[in-house]
């Protein structure tokens, strides 16, 4: 389908590929693999065309489509979402135009005409077309798409440019994956997720008719949907025909059989190296030794494996001895004017104890764990943090707080004694700061970059309980190995967010789950609370369909009955609860429509922290409208089916 044929490049004195080939097959489902710097970006944007090789070439068939997401810089603004995503299908829209044009044209023309019958034909040809891309069912695929993806109906009118960067990318990937091109290019599709979308996205791609190629940091993701891995190692391409975990495995069992292999080469060229050095001067023997030279420079020389840095490793300092209660919550309010968030919340956390929070994307996990931190205020309640807790609080934002004139080792260093100093370079060096890096002045970094030294600077200060909100959004796998390790030996509480399955399942024992006006906690690992939550959805999917089934089995039997006392009662109480559940509806909508009216004003966009405030007010109040909604299908269906039965 698509071949890379002998891919050389170099930057400058560097070496990126040499001689790198390869084949993508239809519907392989392929992870591009190797360390920062390796060149797998730059190889996905050479399979696209947006970079030109050196040497080599990329060929593919003629029926073959590219589609691409790049890591960060997408920005879509000017369409609402639903037409953003809609103008992916061009074909479709191109079909449909064609149509309206031959129906005007029509109009103008007598019926008797040549062309009038020619464009009936054309129409007739246009509407097959339409029916074999199932043209009627774009309108489902779009919102389906956009709600898996974390979206909102009401967010489907909404202009592209009122979405932060994050949400930008789920619509640019909405868009590719309406478009279904038959080779899909991803650059860390993930990073921006929650759980409930990466979840959804995993599911997508297994069903996905076309082959992918997709760079990623989430092991988890890697290992369920791939079944080739492309390994960028010292400027050439490795293949395996498995996933990471596969990968793992057998490139180390590649690369001892390589060492074994050097080792061998090596101990044979010093016996002739030697040989030729003891028997040059004599004449007897000059044949042999010009034979053996003749022999060693036409040795395919074995290369020496490149060394393994699995060994980088760093402790957290030892955990302060504190109280056993480390942070309470008690009667916690916590609202954005009308948007209430938690209310009532009661809570503790306990010395040692490693929870996972997790919850979709505006459901306040984030705001959870800046009040927990001490770093958000509230309406109501008590924060109680225990005796001798020593917090330490990690967010992408905490980069902004990093000193721009300070180099990477001063900014790590400050404040720190002069044991912990002597560590420093090995913990930058385990976030990718290595050599001549340390020196950088951090006004030139990278957002990554800042957030992994403010990773760094944190982990280097003693504490008893760690706060992190995605710590690995911008660490790669060795980093998120290191990270980990360290993590697991850490003597202190641990609450962390984050979205990464195969980084957070060896490490949390407790699950918090954070949904728009609920919060449950799950004793158990992620991976058992994610399989306690799939029999969950099963199970109310099953009872809905069974509530259905009998609902319209019992429909007509029993005509002319009366619902007992008790029955009656029951149902009053349904309808009552619907009845708040609609007035809550009306509230959200009515709210939702004020802030959207106030969004056309570009205006809005522009008071700095306001702005911020009110939008995470209106992403909130999307959710509750959604729950409620949810709650409100549900409660009608109950009653439905209850009325029946008693007919």
């Amino acid at each position: 389908m698509v071949t890379l044929d002998s891919i050389g490049l170099n930057f400058g004195q560097q070496v990126l590929f040499n001689d790198v080939s390869a084949l993508i097959h239809p519907r392989d489902r392929i992870g591009l693999v190797g360390a920062n710097g390796a060149g797998k970006t730059t190889l996905i944007k050479i399979i696209v065309g947006q970079e030109t090789p050196e040497s080599g070439k990329v060929e593919k068939a003629k029926w073959v489509t590219i589609g691409y997401l790049p890591q960060e810089g997408v920005a879509a603004a000017g369409k609402t979402i639903y037409d953003e995503v809609e103008s992916s299908c061009t074909d479709v829209l191109t079909l449909r135009a064609n149509l309206d044009n031959a129906t005007k044209r029509m109009d103008e023309l007598p019926v008797t005409s040549e062309e009038y019958y020619e464009l009936i034909d054309l129409i007739g040809g246009w509407e097959h077309q339409l029916e074999d891309l199932e043209a009627d069912k774009l309108r489902s695929k779009i919102e389906s798409i956009l709600l898996g993806l974390g979206f909102y109906m009401p967010d489907m009118t909404r202009d592209c440019s009122e979405f932060s960067g994050g949400w930008q990318m789920r619509i640019a990937l909405a868009k590719l994956l309406l478009r279904s091109p038959s080779l899909l290019l991803l650059d860390e599709p993930t990073n921006h997720l929650d759980l409930d979308s990466l979840r959804w996205l995993e599911a997508f791609l297994k069903n996905y008719e076309g082959a992918i190629l997709m760079i990623s940091h989430d092991r988890a993701f890697l290992d369920s949907l791939t079944t080739r891995t492309f390994s960028l190692r010292s400027s050439r391409l490795e293949i395996y025909s498995g996933n990471y975990s596969y990968y793992e495995r057998e490139s180390v069992a590649r690369r001892e059989l390589q060492e074994k292999a050097y080792l061998n080469q090596q101990k044979e060229i010093e016996k002739t190296e030697r040989f030729i050095e003891r028997f040059r001067a004599k004449a007897p023997k000059a044949a042999q030794v010009q034979s053996r030279i003749k022999a060693l420079d036409r040795v395919e020389r074995i290369e020496a494996p490149e060394s393994d840095d699995n060994e980088i490793h760093f402790r957290f300092p030892p955990a302060p001895r504190c109280a056993r209660t480390v942070i309470e919550l008690k009667g916690l309010h916590k609202a954005y004017g009308e948007l209430r968030l938690f209310n009532g919340l009661d809570i503790a956390f306990e010395r040692g104890e490693r929870i996972a929070i997790v919850g979709p994307n505006g459901a306040g996990k984030s705001t959870l764990a800046r009040i927990l931190a001490g770093e958000e205020t509230y309406q109501q309640g008590e924060r109680i943090v225990g005796v001798n807790v020593l917090l330490s609080y990690f967010a992408q934002h905490q980069a902004e707080e990093l000193d721009p004139d300070r180099d990477v080792l001063d900014n790590c260093a400050e404040g720190q004694p002069l044991e912990v100093r002597q560590r420093i370079r090995k913990v930058l060096g385990s976030f990718l700061f290595s050599g001549d890096a340390v020196f950088k002045k951090t006004s030139v970094l990278s957002g990554g970059e800042k957030s992994r030294l403010a990773l760094a600077r944190m982990l280097l200060r003693p504490t008893n309980c760690l706060i992190m909100d995605e710590p690995t959004n911008h660490l790669d796998m060795k980093s998120k190995g290191v990270l980990q390790q360290a993590l697991l030996e850490f003597g202190g509480t641990l609450l962390i967010v984050s979205h990464d399955r195969a980084f957070l399942d060896p490490l949390v024992t407790k699950v918090l789950e954070v949904r728009p006006g609920t919060v449950r906690l799950f004793h158990g690992t992620l991976g058992e609370f994610l399989a306690k939550k799939e029999a969950e959805e099963k199970a109310a999917a099953a009872l809905l369909v069974q509530q259905r089934a009998k609902a319209s089995n019992k429909g007509g039997a029993g005509k002319g009955g009366r619902a007992d006392g008790e029955t009656r009662q029951k149902l009053a109480t349904m309808r009552k609860n619907v009845a708040t559940l609609e007035a809550r509806i009306e509230e959200l909508e009515e709210v939702l429509k004020k802030t959207e009216a106030a969004m056309l004003d570009p205006a809005f966009f522009n008071r700095g922290a306001t702005t911020t405030d009110e939008m995470r007010k209106y992403d909130w109040q999307k959710a509750e409208l959604e729950t409620t909604m949810l709650k409100w299908d549900q409660a009608t269906q109950a009653i439905t089916s209850l009325e029946k039965e008693t007919e």
